[in-house]
């Protein structure tokens, strides 16, 4: 909820006179109130809860503006009236808190928030002035905060991360017989996001990435060793999101795009606390479902609608944004490359969410990648790189918050794959799935500690010309991942994330030596 929302349910309640609470954002009026204090989280207030209609507004206006004050005794006292000159001494300290933000750097105030402020100060002007404020003092303030924001409709945003990682074992997963580059390895990766709204309900959002973390799929020969943050790019400063997010109606939001658009855009991933590459898994398997959520990705749309308020529809349309953008003969936005998909999802509360979803899939020879760079190379291409292939993908996953501080998921994906040539005939299978535990505030409030555990995409079957292409081969075999983190919160803008992994039989064969991957993700935020 942005700050122009909080206050609106404040402003409201005010003029109304309904009982918002004094403790809210007013200055202490009375003997017993002088004694109030800074809260720093909203669940330090113990009468107030989530289900509360204005907890939202609250948990804005203290986590992203520190201008909430509650009573000594822990509680908020939501029962009680608020009068406008309360209200307008809330607005007051409101507003020098956000002045001292923007001196230092710190401020996220949007367009809609300063517009918002204008507002709300011409409506409380007298009780301003009855409480000595001066009106044009205010003004000059929310002046000063639009002269200092980057943009009037541009938000910056960024991330930074620092990567201490490396892979240990004997040889190579690849039968080279090559010994594991197992150097310890020191790295970065910067993204730069610029986010514009033109109407107040969209965005339009622009990515700037680099980074030198290092691909440790050729440093081991599988590809399940892959880090979920990787970018090998040398530190050469590219732009790889374009994409503009914006409502269908009241019940449906749609993105496009013609590059950085991924499928798990348009079928929206519920692994809550390992999905994100700066804040989720350490390895890339573990992040999400490789059947349904993988590329190839670019260029394209993705549209979401609630169906009600439990249940929700995902569909989208992307092809590969190196193709989409060619004019060249089999290639462009519909004639090259593709994933096309769909997904139900039911969310009868808010801490239960199922979803089912299914992509299709065309990738031409040379480009084949059934496991999402996650599994085997047998699971990547059955049949070499000499075929285009299709594919029909499944996936169920599900994420259920047991408790207040404890959540598992987890998901099973299922791919039917055929080669596509008029010469040839194939078909193949595709498992994989993982499970996962996270505890919450271990150590500190916002800290996690997490578990995963799974089998990266394994091929099962596959046959080629009436051959079966797994006889005498490990087919049988299986490879298994396990995943040990522990994020802990230096602060709001700093991440520590140590943890490791352990692959055993990779690529798929139980005679290839255990990997393991230890890492120590840092990550900056502002």
């Amino acid at each position: 909820m942005s700050l122009a929302k909080g206050f609106v349910i404040f402003s409201a309640s005010a003029l109304v006179g309904s009982s918002l609470g004094t403790a809210a954002i007013a200055s202490p009026i009375t003997n017993q109130d002088r004694a109030l204090g800074q809260v720093n989280s909203v669940f330090q207030l113990r009468d107030v809860a989530p289900s509360d209609w204005a907890f939202d507004a609250l948990r804005n206006l203290v986590e992203n503006y520190n201008c909430i004050v509650g009573y000594p005794d822990g509680t908020y006292r939501g029962d009680r009236p608020l009068s406008r000159y309360e209200f307008a001494a809330g607005l007051n300290a409101c507003l020098q808190q956000i002045e001292r933000m923007i001196q230092g750097g710190t401020s996220e105030v949007t367009a809609e928030d300063l517009a918002a402020l204008r507002r709300l100060v011409n409506e409380f002007e007298a009780e301003l002035a009855t409480l000595g404020a001066r009106v044009e003092d205010l003004e000059g303030r929310v002046e000063f905060l639009e002269d200092h924001q980057f943009s009037t409709t541009t938000k910056l945003d960024g991330e930074v991360i620092f990567a201490l990682a490396g892979a240990f074992g004997d040889e190579k997963a690849d039968d080279s017989g090559d010994r594991i580059d197992d150097q310890l390895t020191f790295s970065n990766r910067v993204n730069l996001t610029l986010s514009t709204s033109f109407t107040g309900d969209d965005n339009l959002e622009i990515n700037l990435a680099a980074g030198n973390i290092p691909e440790l799929a050729g440093a081991t020969g599988v590809d399940t060793a892959a880090l979920g943050f990787e970018e090998a790019n040398d530190n050469n400063v590219v732009i790889d999101t374009v994409i503009y997010e914006f409502p269908v109606g009241s019940r449906a939001t749609a993105i496009v795009g013609p590059l950085g658009l991924g499928i798990d855009d348009a079928l929206p991933v519920f692994n809550p606390y390992f999905e994100g590459e700066a804040d989720g898994a350490l390895s890339g398997f573990a992040r999400l479902n490789p059947a349904t959520k993988s590329g190839p990705d670019g260029a394209g749309i993705a549209i979401n609608y609630d169906l009600s308020d439990s249940f929700s529809l995902g569909l989208g349309y992307l092809a590969d944004d190196g193709i989409a953008s060619s004019s060249t003969e089999k290639e462009g936005l519909f004639n090259g490359n593709y994933v096309a998909g769909a997904q139900l999802a039911f969310s009868p509360s808010e801490r239960f969410d199922l979803a089912f979803s299914y992509t299709n899939k065309y990738q031409s020879s040379g480009d084949a990648d059934l496991s999402g760079s996650t599994g085997s190379d047998w699971a990547r291409e059955p049949w070499g790189n000499a075929y285009a292939v299709s594919s029909n993908n499944f996936g169920i996953e599900a994420s259920w918050m047991v408790s207040e501080k404890f959540n598992i998921a987890g998901w099973v994906g299922y791919t039917d794959a055929q080669i596509e040539d008029p010469n040839n005939e194939g078909s193949a299978e595709i498992w994989n799935w993982a499970v996962n535990a996270a505890l919450l505030d271990v150590g500190g409030d916002g800290n996690v500690l997490g578990f995963v555990f799974g089998q990266p995409p394994k091929l099962t079957s596959a046959d080629l010309n009436g051959i079966d292409e797994c006889a005498g081969s490990t087919c049988d075999d299986t490879t298994y991942l396990a995943e040990l983190q522990y994020r802990y919160n230096l602060n709001d803008n700093i991440m520590i994330t140590p943890g490791a992994y352990v692959i055993w039989n990779p690529n798929q064969n139980d005679a290839n030596e255990t990997i393991v991957v230890g890492a120590i993700r840092t990550t900056f935020t502002f």
